[in-house]
């Protein structure tokens, strides 16, 4: 993720040493066209300021991502509204797993990814009454509780847990077979 934001960085300060403005000053300019349309504002910034279709581009993503507020912490989003109330499965899990040793932490769109050298755990609001626990692990037997998932996805086993209770011995048995056997 840190090459990707250092991408964007390094983007955005070769647009501004191109037209010789500042993003504030960009910003401005395209906000003082009255065009709301992203691929209209995308036409502007290349006929008017000389950019690239990615420069252009990536100026009026920029832009528009200032504009919108984002939260400080990815869960929050992830754990917004109806689904907030889930939230506590997800923190009980994170910290059962701390003693397992180091991984990363990735949170996606609709759920946070737990990798070692690979994806071990993929975790998540289903709906707004149940968070998912995927695991991918060697082959198990699944049962009532671990339901195997058809082919093709990343995790090949989940777990529907309700309540902050369902974190237990079994089911930290299924993610330390998974952590472990993710390198």
């Amino acid at each position: 993720m840190a090459d990707i934001d250092a991408a964007i960085t390094t983007q955005l300060a070769n647009i501004q040493k191109k037209t010789g403005q500042s993003l504030a000053e960009l910003g401005k300019r395209l906000t003082a066209t009255g065009l709301a349309k992203h691929t209209e504002l995308v036409a502007f910034a290349k006929k008017e300021l000389g950019l690239g279709h990615g420069d252009a581009n990536m100026l009026v993503l920029h832009l528009r991502k200032a504009e919108v507020p984002q939260p400080d912490d990815p869960l929050d989003a992830i754990y917004a509204g109806p689904k907030a109330a889930l939230r506590p499965i997800h923190e009980k899990f994170l910290a059962a797993l701390a003693p397992f040793g180091p991984f990363e932490i990735a949170p996606k769109k609709a759920n946070v990814s737990l990798r070692r050298k690979k994806q071990f755990a993929l975790i998540g609001p289903a709906t707004n009454s149940r968070v998912e626990i995927g695991f991918n692990m060697p082959a198990l037997e699944a049962g009532p509780r671990l339901e195997a998932v058809p082919p093709g996805g990343m995790c090949p086993y989940r777990v529907k847990v309700t309540a902050a209770e369902q974190i237990d011995k079994e089911l930290l048995d299924w993610a330390r077979r998974a952590y472990d056997s993710a390198g």
